[in-house]
């Protein structure tokens, strides 16, 4: 069961990595996607990294089926093994141009595939401890890239973005740029998430990224777009506190 499941993991990782790079080679820039500033464009290397990563990946799942058919069964989980750590490692995005979906998408449709594909990812979402949590988490982070990849106009789109922020921003990635980004992408997607989500984007921005200007404009939005109290409080509360700042 569990070369099964690392089997299809690495499918659709494998999926997950090419939509990568064709989105890459073939989207506008995103506005307002966290490049961060005064740096020249990294887009070809990072196409290349992701394409590496591929190569890398198929390399290690065609040995393992070599070794399989060839009954050599010691260095087939060798070649699993490798597998299995290549997934657990913390792979960052390092230019979100090539990962992120505009703002303007409009989740519409109602899609049975994309349904399943979220119904799967939380199957495994925040399941586990230890090393078993990291291999769910990056089993729900893939299903969910796919889900945007395959499904960009489904109606699950805010709610897919809102569970990458949370996945981006646990203890498993502590990717917080890319956390916040997918934070506004959620409510920017109009999901039923998108006030826990502005509020969140806002706490990254302000506590983790040190982006006092952009945590200010997403608190004054809970303010003005939010309806629950506890969350209202906490925005004018913080808006307060740096507003008395020098």
């Amino acid at each position: 069961m569990l070369r099964y499941r690392w089997s299809v993991f690495g499918v659709l990782m494998t999926a997950l990595v090419v939509a990568a790079v064709a989105w890459g080679e073939s989207k506008p820039a995103a506005s307002g996607s966290g490049k961060r500033p005064g740096t020249q464009s990294d887009v070809e290397l990072v196409e290349r990294l992701l394409a590496t990563r591929h190569d890398y990946q198929v390399a290690l799942e065609e040995l393992r089926k070599h070794y399989v058919a060839a009954g050599d069964v010691e260095r087939a989980r060798n070649a699993e093994e490798e597998l299995r750590q290549y997934h657990r490692i913390n792979k960052q995005a390092y230019n979100m141009d090539l990962e992120m979906l505009p703002p303007t998408l409009q989740a519409a449709n109602n899609v049975p595939e994309a349904n399943e594909l979220y119904r799967r990812a939380m199957t495994y979402k925040d399941k586990g401890w230890n090393s078993d949590y990291i291999d769910n988490q990056r089993r729900a982070e893939i299903l969910l890239q796919q889900l945007l990849t395959s499904y960009p106009q489904c109606d699950k789109i805010g709610d897919a973005a809102f569970q990458l922020g949370d996945i981006y921003e646990s203890k498993a990635c502590k990717q917080y740029l890319r956390a916040a980004l997918y934070y506004e992408r959620c409510f920017q997607w109009k999901s039923h998430l998108g006030h826990e989500a502005r509020i969140r984007a806002a706490h990254l921005y302000d506590k983790q990224l040190l982006d006092r200007t952009k945590a200010k404009q997403l608190y004054t939005d809970v303010t003005t777009h939010d309806t629950d109290t506890k969350r209202i409080e906490e925005a004018k509360k913080r808006l307060a506190e740096l507003s008395s700042r020098k």
